[in-house]
């Protein structure tokens, strides 16, 4: 039960939307995954797209050398997310509910090659 409480904390910590200093996610990068280092992972970016895997703890994607430290072009302008699912339709609750069923398969970046 305190894994999974500590699993779910950490993946909460790093999909909210809350800025933290840069020094302060610098530092915290050795210890859990942070927004900014995870959020790289939902680059439309191939590269990054296959990067930062880990939701709560670094190491795994540091060893395996898949830890990209910064989006190529920043933060602010970087892409996230599926082009199927930008249209500002898509983000009410019941169609975000059905998402994971539409589609056609292989739209995602990661498993292509």
């Amino acid at each position: 039960m305190i894994f999974e409480v500590l699993l779910n904390a950490t993946s909460m910590f790093n999909h909210a939307n809350v800025k933290i200093p840069e020094s302060v996610d610098r530092a915290l990068r050795w210890i859990i995954a942070t927004r900014d280092m995870h959020r790289v992972h939902h680059s439309v970016v191939r590269a990054e797209t296959d990067s930062n895997f880990g939701f709560n703890l670094p190491w795994w994607d540091r060893t395996l050398g898949k830890y990209r430290a910064q989006p190529e072009h920043g933060h602010l302008v970087m892409t996230i997310g599926l082009n199927q699912f930008r249209d500002p339709s898509e983000l009410r609750f019941n169609r975000m509910l059905l998402q994971p069923w539409r589609g056609k398969v292989g739209t995602y970046p990661i498993g292509q090659g």
